[in-house]
């Protein structure tokens, strides 16, 4: 496999044993917070988002699917670009790549701080995803480049904890500037906040993160992302928009052709892979039972998160009433559960019982949701936070369970090779099952909340919509449950990096390596 891109006299991989070998440079670890606190920043920014939406769509006046389209768009544009902005980072320098991407995102999240209305909010969200894209996948092949494998376990024990604080720090931080209503901004500051530390990633960026670039980088597949781009958005956007214009003869027409378009992608990657052997996705990867079992697994759990998060925001919100304060804390329970069971689940649980804790994980989930349907029947508009607490803990330990092992349990499998190409589809995948499940909550949220409407019950109609959806969210899981049974029984379990290299070949991550970011941050 070769490659026309220059190729840099000297890379981090090059110059490995110079760095990271020396105790006293701590340059790589002032590289190490710069490139965590922008994968935080980009963490948060979406739990943020969550929290915010019902004062986002009292200040602007946003319909419903521009609402959808706020979330959607930009876990759209980050699917769609996220192996992209891998082997750009590959091929141009992952150093210059991570700055402009840094950049972009403070840049795009000014934009959304500033937005005169909501087509400019999707709008500046869209840019904002496409931005993160070409962010994040370079966080952890600097990390790859910058530390020797010895080093890395400890690393990413710090991006885990950085990922769980993230989680638990993110409903609670949107919630404090949405309801402090700082200089009369109301949301807009969980934007803005987004501007010191990016400009600070830039200046300290610049500075201390060395450059590093593949070896031997696949060149673009240009056609593939327009590709996939084109068959998600023929998709999702008769999904958002079919409610609300009384799902019209174009809108079915374009969800049929969405499919002719992926099935025309995977003709031209299959062509494009025996041409230049440079596919935006490596088919061949598929013929690995447990890792198309993964896949199947991901885009499904993504679209039973995408669904739940947004409906329980609105449930809370706009059909309880509540602050944004109330709601954000109300999730607290959630995001500690979520952390605590990912890191047993890791490091006690699937080393002993393998595939099974998976599989529990979504039972709990199961478990958690009926009681959830269950306590809002019961309790209907007086439910309090506290009673809400027990079915959010049961989900969070069935999430924690799942989304720590099951990145390796998907990847144990796959030759190494092809590992940064496993790996970067694997969390593309996932974002395009997020960008899904916030389409259909547009049929099993919002239609029952126009009937109620009608009907002059706007809260209780919120309830019911939530308890179907919920409804909806289990069957997900169900299914999720099944697929399982095609992953190893005892699945591999290891710290990236920690796996036995060959001392020639450097820290230097895959080809098209990207950044293995844990299903829970979406």
């Amino acid at each position: 496999m070769t490659s026309s891109e220059p190729q840099p006299s000297t890379t981090a991989a090059d110059t490995s044993a110079e760095a990271p070998a020396a105790p006293a440079d701590r340059r790589r670890w002032y590289a190490l917070a710069i490139v965590m606190t922008a994968a935080f920043m980009d963490l948060v920014d979406v739990t943020i988002v969550n929290i915010a939406i019902p004062s986002i769509k009292r200040d602007t006046g946003a319909s419903f699917s521009s609402i959808q389209w706020i979330t959607a768009g930009y876990a759209l544009a980050f699917a769609a670009g996220l192996i992209t902005g891998g082997r750009l980072g590959d091929i141009y320098g992952r150093k210059r790549l991570f700055l402009i991407g840094i950049g972009g995102f403070t840049v795009s999240s000014a934009l959304c701080g500033f937005a005169a209305d909501p087509e400019m909010l999707v709008a500046s969200r869209i840019l904002q995803g496409a931005m993160a894209a070409l962010m994040v996948p370079q966080v952890l092949s600097i990390v790859h480049a910058t530390f020797p494998a010895h080093e890395r376990g400890k690393v990413f024990g710090l991006f885990g904890a950085i990922v769980g604080l993230g989680a638990v720090s993110g409903p609670l931080l949107g919630a404090l500037l949405t309801g402090w209503n700082l200089f009369g901004l109301e949301w807009r500051p969980i934007f803005l906040i987004n501007l010191p530390v990016g400009i600070a990633g830039l200046i300290l960026g610049s500075k201390f993160i060395s450059e590093s670039k593949a070896p031997k980088a696949l060149r673009l597949d240009l056609v593939g992302v327009v590709l996939v781009t084109l068959g998600l958005l023929m998709l999702i956007f008769p999904l958002t928009r079919g409610h609300e214009l009384g799902w019209p003869v174009w809108g079915h027409l374009s969800m049929a052709g969405s499919l002719l378009v992926l099935l025309a992608l995977v003709a031209y990657e299959r062509r494009k892979t025996a041409k230049d052997g440079s596919p935006l996705i490596e088919l061949s990867l598929f013929r690995v039972r447990s890792f198309a079992a993964g896949v199947a697994v991901q885009l499904t759990f993504g679209i039973g998160l995408g669904i739940f998060f947004l409906v329980w925001t609105l449930y809370m919100q706009m059909g309880l009433g509540w602050s944004e304060l109330r709601a954000g804390t109300t999730g607290i329970p959630f995001s500690i559960a979520v952390s605590l069971a990912a890191g047993l689940s890791v490091q006690k649980l699937v080393p002993r019982f393998g595939r099974k804790v998976l599989q529990a994980g979504a039972l709990l989930m199961i478990a958690g949701l009926l009681l959830y349907i269950w306590e809002s029947e019961r309790y209907g508009m007086g439910i309090a936070p506290w009673q809400m607490a027990l079915p959010l803990v049961v989900m969070g330990a069935g999430m924690g369970l799942i989304v720590a092992p099951l990145t390796d349990a998907v990847l144990s499998e796959v030759p190494r090779e092809h590992s940064g190409s496993a790996s970067g589809l694997f969390n593309t995948v996932q974002q395009m099952g997020t960008a899904l499940g916030l389409g259909l909550v547009s049929v099993v949220f919002f239609g029952v909340v126009d009937d109620g409407a009608a009907r002059g019950v706007v809260g209780p109609a919120f309830a019911e919509a939530f308890q179907q959806s919920l409804w909806w969210v289990a069957g997900v899981l169900a299914v999720i449950f099944v697929l399982m049974f095609a992953l190893p029984a005892r699945p591999k379990v290891h710290v990236e990096g920690s796996i036995d290299e060959d001392p020639a070949d450097g820290p230097t991550p895959p080809e098209g390596d990207t950044a293995k970011e844990p299903a829970l941050t979406r």
